[in-house]
């Protein structure tokens, strides 16, 4: 639909924070082997105009840029336009800072790589799709640059494709997301079918208000929770939820730069942010509403259990994520419950989903760029039973991961986390039938408690269990200085007065519960008196005998159901129609008659090989055939 004059700041803002990493891309991929060096520099400068220009966005009025036109017949509508509100201005926030700090840190840690050249150039790549699918106006817009960021996150999980491990995951990653994919772009479709073409966040807003979409979900009940499944298997994909979960901790093989990227705030949340700006949607269908809310739930506590009982530092942030994202999806799923159809402006800030997301980003990026640190102290091992003793060697380290592990765990009234984590836990309590969903959380917090005290206290206390850790240094200046203002930025985030500087998403009523509020206290005291007492002084996992650990520790064998589906339906699939193509299509269809071509042509050929007795006899052949077709044929056709 066209687009009616508004009121905007500029365009030229949101056009180069779109195409500055798109040039910044092109010209490192194009020209790395002449520029070398130089594409550090350029990849760095794109970032940091990037973070510039989402500082000067924020106290900007609301706006809908259109920035290029692409088709419009009639109604039918696509265009690369952008919506500048509460929420993509503060998501663009969490998404430049935070890709600027990577980027900050990525030159010390990959400074011996190299292929260097061509981790910036992906790097860049990555923040203009993550760019593009902030600021789309429509669905058609977000699904291109959701494409985009599969492509990308494939390119960088795969940097080190020499590795057959890392090469694995890059590719893991890429066919599970199409999964999720493909349901997206069904759903999106759906809504194009029912909604005369226009798919634009405002045009779809305003037809569920009072237009065709209102009619067919009242009408079409069945239709629009199907539509609504289909938005949401594209954050399934994304943001890594079960079935589609196990691609993300295989993600922890490309360089731990990536993972703080891929796993923080940028892909995986982008579900997240995809769903809240669909909300109205989701809300138009309480099955589905229902549905989403107990994936988020039961993916937040099975990830929370998988990462008790693992030993890679990365591989437990990555569960850590899986679990946390757990948290942001059943809130979608409880706020759509508890709209009850109302349809109220899902850009607004209050979202609890987006304020977890939010503080969750900057203390999970400090995280995985703390353990980076670790490992790169550590000379690339990752093993946390291998460490010990890091606090006294890498103290900034250690303080600033300490106040990660704080947030993350949800320490009553100093930290980011238990502010947000209250803030959905509440939801869970107001809503009817959310009490199953209020336990689920709480014991995800108790787990979530538990395996950060243990994977704390391993890595950082104790005596060292290894050579590489007794000689573990404190890191370099470049990779400190991310750590220190991501710490700051995680201490400061749940304040009102960062909230109004950075136009957060923090709801009205994060104010917690008191049951609520005494049940997330006992779980935290539950979780990391539980994870003190097992694991203080211990060189070995004491657990690791348990049979439900051996389950944890190999990930409800996920992984080995899915190559026995994998092997017996699609291999077996594959067999089935192979058969039927070389007997039916292929030897058939095809084969058959140019057998019989050959066999009448070798014949006949045969028959006029040159022969004058061959020749003979076709010509008495002939007389014979002509005479009896005169006397015997031609007479019985008369009659």
């Amino acid at each position: 639909m066209p687009h009616p004059p508004q009121e905007i700041t500029s365009s030229s803002l949101p056009t180069l924070l779109l195409l500055l990493p798109l040039f910044s891309a092109l010209v490192i991929l194009l020209a790395h082997r002449v520029l070398k060096g130089a594409c550090v520099a350029i990849s760095i400068f794109s970032a940091a105009i990037c973070f510039v220009i989402s500082l000067m966005l924020l106290g900007t009025k609301d706006a809908a840029p259109l920035l290029l036109p692409f088709i419009e017949v009639g109604k039918f509508h696509i265009a690369i336009d952008a919506v500048m509100d509460h929420q993509s201005r503060g998501m663009m926030f969490i998404v430049t800072s935070i890709g600027f700090f990577v980027h900050l840190f990525s030159v010390g840690y990959m400074k011996e790589d190299e292929s260097k050249e061509r981790f910036f150039g992906s790097l860049s790549l990555f923040m203009f799709s993550m760019t593009g699918i902030v600021l789309s106006g429509n669905l058609f817009m977000m699904f291109i640059f959701w494409e985009l960021v599969g492509l990308s996150s494939y390119l960088l999980i795969g940097h080190w494709f020499e590795k057959p491990s890392a090469a694995e995951a890059s590719k893991k990653a890429f066919l599970t997301n199409r999964i999720g994919d493909f349901g997206f772009m069904i759903g999106i479709l759906m809504l194009f079918m029912a909604n005369h073409g226009d798919v634009s966040f405002a045009g779809l807003h305003a037809s569920f208000a009072e237009g065709p979409l209102h009619d067919s979900a009242k009408l079409h009940p069945t239709f629009m929770m199907l539509a609504a499944l289909g938005i949401f298997m594209g954050a399934v994909g994304k943001s890594a939820q079960f079935p589609l979960h196990v691609w993300l901790p295989d993600a922890m093989e490309g360089p731990t730069p990536v993972s703080a990227l891929i796993h923080a705030a940028t892909m995986v949340a982008a579900g997240v942010y995809m769903l809240v700006r669909c909300a109205f949607v989701i809300e138009a269908s309480p099955d589905a509403s229902y549905i989403i809310a107990w994936i988020g739930g039961l993916t937040a506590l099975m990830a929370a259990l998988i990462a008790t009982q693992q030993n890679d530092i990365k591989r437990v942030l990555a569960y850590s994520t899986l679990s946390q994202l757990g948290y942001m999806v059943m809130a979608v799923g409880l706020v759509a419950l508890q709209a009850g159809g109302s349809h109220h402006d899902a850009a607004a800030p209050g979202h609890p989903a987006m304020f977890h997301l939010y503080t969750h980003a900057f203390f999970k990026a400090m995280l995985f760029l703390g353990s980076g640190a670790v490992i790169y102290a550590c000379h690339h091992e990752q093993d946390i039973w291998k460490m010990g003793g890091l606090a006294k060697h890498m103290p900034v380290v250690f303080i600033t991961f300490a106040i990660g592990t704080a947030s993350l765990m949800g320490v009553p009234y100093i930290t980011s986390g238990f502010w947000s984590k209250e803030a959905i836990l509440g939801v869970a309590f107001e809503v009817k039938g959310g009490s199953p969903l209020l336990w689920i959380g709480v014991a995800t917090a108790m787990l979530t408690a538990f395996y950060m005290t243990r994977m704390f206290i391993v890595a950082f206390f104790g005596k060292p269990r290894s050579e590489n850790a007794s000689h573990a240094v404190e890191a370099p200046i470049i990779m400190i200085l991310p750590l220190a203002l991501l710490a700051l930025l995680t201490i400061l985030s749940p304040w009102d007065g960062a909230a109004r500087i950075l136009e957060a998403m923090k709801p009205h009523h994060a104010a917690p519960h008191h049951t609520v509020e005494i049940a997330s206290i006992l779980a935290l005291l539950i979780g990391s008196g539980a994870g003190y007492v097992i694991y203080k002084g211990k060189n070995s996992d004491p657990l690791a005998s348990n049979p439900l650990a051996k389950l944890f520790a190999n990930k409800f064998y996920f992984d080995e159901l899915y190559t026995v589906l994998v092997k017996v339906f699609q291999d077996g699939l594959a067999w089935i129609i192979t058969g039927i193509e070389r007997i039916l299509v292929d030897g058939i269809v095809a084969r058959l008659p140019a057998f019989v071509a050959r066999r009448f042509g070798h014949s006949a050929r045969a028959l006029a090989g040159g022969h004058l007795q061959g020749y003979t006899f076709l010509l008495g052949a002939g007389l014979l055939v002509v005479i009896y077709l005169i006397v015997f044929v031609l007479p019985q056709a008369g009659h």
